[in-house]
């Protein structure tokens, strides 16, 4: 799986309005058929993968190359 293809968080989308709603009716409880559910867990597994990737690949960039330095030299702008 490409890191730049589009995720499809409308399962997790569907599932937070699921829970807002039952929130806003004062609902004790949701439930979820099982293939829903089994939808749900795949697209936050695909979401945590992608993030945990970002991750990585932030963290080996940071650590692959030599530490930037960064000079400034303040002259007050005078230049007489």
């Amino acid at each position: 799986m490409s890191t730049t293809e589009p995720l499809n968080t409308a399962p997790i989308q569907l599932y937070l309005q699921q829970v807002k709603s039952a929130d806003l009716s004062n609902a004790k409880e949701i439930k979820l058929p099982i293939a829903q559910a089994k939808v749900l867990a795949y697209t936050l597994g695909i979401v945590m993968a992608r993030l945990n990737g970002d991750l990585e690949q932030l963290i080996a960039r940071q650590n692959s190359g030599a530490d930037d330095v960064i000079q400034i030299n303040m002259d007050g702008g005078n230049k007489w």
